[in-house]
Order: structure tokens, then sequence, then C-alpha cells
């Protein structure tokens, strides 16, 4: 047995504007992207009927791979947690300990990873599956009762939990193992030196950082334009100015400007300030008002539903985990039955499995980079089972909350007839009355603000580090200032555009390569850790001796 690949060279530039960036990678990223808004601003009409095309054809015949795809990766982290010759291996070297602590690692995590969905589909998703699932198509129950309640549940948990957080555990796992004990540059390419070797060193690896970074990109993208119409929504309801909704209740134009204005203006200045300062402190704060807002949600809404929704919704969804992962509904053509169900699963299964996909290079780069030190056993139960955890007592307690006074009559309507982002206001505010509505208003826009801030800040970071070879040092500010204002464009270029919908369409195409890189991913990670148990049988080193690595 050799001992492995410690040694990956990747060409940056020495002087001028891009010194320290790999030029191909930077550069080209620059112009898909820009091309990106360009097209979508001067020619709408075109950009929406071509995103859309794409978007159908990828849904008609890539949704059985995006399901088959995501749930490899759940049977991957069981076997890695299982495993142990896999479990006790750590993420570093033999003498490293985390950087972080417990709590600012589940807050750094679950912020980045997925916190600012949660105030918008912890209420609105279960609201969409009460009223139309499986279940209810194949007229197993009636939509919008109370035996349809559970149903609701089991198929929000089968989106926001192991699945999910399993997408992005695989990328970490792989970026953290091969650039903490291996010595690799942490970026992309790295995770896949196992399978190419040292090509990766020139275009292969070029094309796939670049894949990374459009993906990582689009992926934000999708979450931020969510975050925007809600934080729009907010801001209204906390008396900001009518001005910032149009007729149809959604937020206008200038709404959408000025809420991108604020969100990318805050992020670029945290990203300037580095993981361990800026983006360290807003997860802590915006972990503080989840739990305060989680905890009124608890004490003072549905309860009883809530507590329903979490432990009896959870054992519906464990024990249908394997038939809900791998069942791919097929139509005949027909509009009947068999087309519905498709058509639900394309619009919700498989676009979540491309959304997480899409974030999958940024969450897994930003979780390695705060992991190192940790055991693979420990990664995986505290990056799978903690944060998926959290997304079920969000969703039963705030979801459950808002179904329950749906249905005993105390909302009215209020909430089912109000957009996705203003949901969760609208409950709080039939719950609590105009005053005390209004100051929750405003604690649910600031946590909010955290939430997306720490996406949007975090993503720029990862971008620079994958544009920039794997160096997780200070980058050039011009570098950052560029990526936030491009983040930006994105968002609000095509949500002026085309609304959420073409945000969704281009992420969708985005992520169908990276689907291909991430499980490539795993297949390198398993037969790395199979040699290196090879390698400490036979006396062979497996990690890289930091006094002699270039990359160290």
């Amino acid at each position: 047995m050799q001992p492995p690949l410690t040694d990956l060279p990747i060409k940056t530039a020495d002087k001028g504007f891009y010194s320290g960036f790999n030029v191909d990678v930077t550069v080209t990223s620059k112009l898909v992207v820009g091309a990106l808004v360009i097209w979508a601003v001067a020619f709408p009409e075109q950009a929406g009927s071509v995103l859309s095309g794409f978007n159908t054809f990828i849904l008609a015949n890539f949704g059985l791979w995006y399901i088959y795809v995501m749930a490899s990766f759940v049977l991957v982290c069981l076997v890695l947690a299982l495993w142990p010759a896999a479990g006790r291996l750590k993420l570093g070297l033999p003498d490293d300990v985390p950087e972080f602590s417990n709590f600012s690692w589940f807050s750094m995590m679950f912020g980045a990873g997925i916190g600012v969905g949660m105030l918008t589909w912890a209420v609105a998703e279960p609201i969409y599956h009460f009223r139309n699932n499986p279940e209810v198509i194949q007229g197993a129950v009636e939509g919008g009762t109370a035996e349809n309640f559970i149903n609701a549940y089991q198929w929000s948990y089968l989106h926001w939990g192991f699945s999910a957080w399993a997408s992005y555990a695989i990328a970490g796992l792989s970026l953290a193992y091969f650039a903490y004990r291996r010595g690799l540059p942490l970026t992309i390419r790295s995770s896949l030196t196992p399978l190419f070797g040292k090509a990766l060193s020139g275009p292969v690896g070029t094309v796939i950082d670049i894949v990374a970074v459009i993906a990582t990109i689009l992926g934000v993208a999708q979450t931020l334009g969510f975050g925007v119409e809600q934080f729009v929504a907010g801001m209204s309801r906390i008396g900001i100015g009518e001005w910032l909704m149009n007729d149809e209740g959604t937020a206008s134009s200038l709404g959408i400007i000025v809420a991108i204005v604020i969100i990318m203006g805050a992020s670029t200045l945290s990203a300037l300030s580095g993981v361990g300062k800026g983006i360290k402190w807003l997860s802590n704060i915006n972990m503080g008002l989840s739990i305060f807002l989680l905890g009124f949600l608890m004490l003072f809404g549905s309860t009883w539903f809530g507590v329903q929704a979490l432990f009896v919704g959870m054992w519906e969804y464990i024990i249908n985990l394997p038939s809900m992962m791998f069942t791919v509904y097929s139509g005949d053509g027909t509009g009947g039955v068999a087309d519905k169900l498709e058509g639900w699963q394309g619009a919700w299964s498989v676009f979540y499995w491309a959304w997480w996909v899409a974030f999958a290079p940024f969450v897994g780069l930003f979780l390695a980079r705060i992991s190192r030190g940790r055991t693979i056993r420990e990664f995986v139960l505290g990056a799978l089972i903690v944060p998926a955890i959290m997304c079920f007592v969000w969703f039963s307690f705030a979801g459950g909350t808002a179904i329950d006074m749906e249905l005993n009559g105390a909302a009215d309507g209020a909430i089912f007839g109000a957009s996705d982002g203003d949901k969760i206001f609208a409950m709080t505010g039939l719950m609590l009355g105009e005053v005390l509505g209004w100051g929750m208003a405003v604690i649910i826009v600031v946590l909010l603000m955290t939430y997306l801030v720490t996406s949007a800040d975090s993503a720029v970071l990862i971008v620079n580090t994958i544009n920039a070879a794997g160096d997780e040092g200070p980058k050039a500010r011009p570098h950052i200032l560029f990526w936030g204002a491009a983040l930006a464009a994105v968002v609000a270029a095509l949500l002026l555009v085309g609304g959420l919908t073409a945000i969704q369409t281009a992420m969708v195409i985005g992520a169908l390569p990276f689907s291909l890189v991430m499980v490539l991913m795993w297949i390198a990670l398993i037969k790395a850790i199979y040699n290196d148990g090879r390698r400490e049988a036979a006396g062979v080193t497996t990690t890289f001796d930091p006094d002699t690595s270039e990359t160290q």
C-alpha cells in the first residue's frame, strides 16, 4: 500500500487583481453568473421560456435520478456512522481539537444550512400537505380534515429531515476528510482524488469547481428569494410602509430591491469579518431568537397538536421512510391519479432534492470549515440527526398551531389565505392581537434578517474559498464585494423577471450536474476510508505531515 495523495497543486495567480485565486474558476464563474443576470434582464420572456423548458425536461426525465441519489446519501451516512473503522476516524490530525463549542457549531450549521427556511416553510408546508398529498390524491383520506393531519407531517419531515441533512453531511465529510486528513486544498475537486488523482489539478478539477460555484450561487439565491419575499411581508406588517407590497399582497419591485440592498449589504460586511467573528456571532444570535420564538409557540400555541405532530409524525416518518425515499411515481398521460402523483412528486420532492443538492457545495464546505477535529461519527450524528430533529420541532409546533387554528375556526381562513412568507405573521398576529402581534413581528423580522445574512455571507466566503483553490485565509476585499453584489443581482433579476418560479427553475437546472459530482464524492470517500484501513493494517501513514506540506 502506498501513502495517500497529500499534494494537489492548483494554479493560482501570484500577482495582480486575482492574486491568490484560480483565474480559470473565478473568471468563468463570474462570466456565467453575469451572463445569466444580463440575459434575464435583457430578454425576460426568452429567458423565462427557455428556463421553463429545461425545468420541465429535467423534472420529467431526471426525477428518478434525484430520488435515488438522495436515498443513497442517507444510506451512506448510516453506513459511515455504524462502520467502526470509519466512525472513529478524526477529520484532521490526531492532535486536532474542535475550534468551536457544540452550541456555536450547531448554531452555525443550522443557520447556514436550513434555518431561514423554518420561518417560511414551518408554517406553509404542513398547511399545503394538510390539504393535498399522495394519500389525498389516491383517495385514502380527505384533504383539510383532522384525519390528514399526520400525513401532512410525514411528508414535511421527508423534505426537511434526514435526506436534506444527509446531502450536506456527504459534502462536508468528503471535504473535511481530504482537506484536514490529507492536507489537500479545501475545495470541491479535492474530494474526488481517490478516483481521479492528480488529474484534478487540471481542466477536470476546474470544471468541477465551476459547477460547484454556480450551483452554490443558484441554491443560495433560491433561499434568499423566499427570504426576501418574507422579509418584505414582515416589514409591511410592522408598519415600515405599504409601498413594499403590491396589490396582489406580494413584494413589489421596489420592496424587493430595498430588501436585497439591506440584506446583502449587511451580509457583505459580515463576510468581510470572517467566520470566527461576524458569522459566529450572528449564528449565536439567531439561534437564541429561534429558541425564544419556538418556546413561545410551544407554550402558547397549540401544544397538544404540536406534541402529536412531533412524536406521532416522527414515528410515521421513520417507519415509512424507506417507502417514501424509494417510491417513484410515473404518470400514464391520462390526467388521472398517476399523473397527479407524478406532478406532486416533481413539484415537491424532486424540487427539494434539487434544492438541497444545489445548497450542498456551500453548506458542505462550510460544515467542513467549522468541523475540523471532530470524528466522522460525531460529524454524522451532529450534522444529520440534531438539525433534522430541530426542523421537526419547528414544523410540529409552528405548523401545528396554524392548522389547529384553522380547524377550530380561530383563524377563519386568514392563515390559509396569506402568502407563504406572510403565514407566520398572520398566525402570530391572530394569537397575540394588534400590539403584542406587532412586537412579535419585529422579533421575527430581526430573526429572519440574521438568518438571511448568515446564509448569504457564508455563501460569499465559501465561493471565494473555492475560487482561491481552497485557501481559507482572508480574501481580497474586492472579490467579497463582487460576489455579494453578484448574489444580490441574481436574486433581484430573477425575482423581478419571473418571481420565485424563475429562481426555482434556474436552481433545478444548476443542481443537476452537481448531483453527479456528489455521487462521485461518496464513492471516493468510501474508497478512501477503506484504503486507509488497509494502510493502517500495513503500517502505512494515512495523514499528511504538516511540517512538509505546502498546503498547511
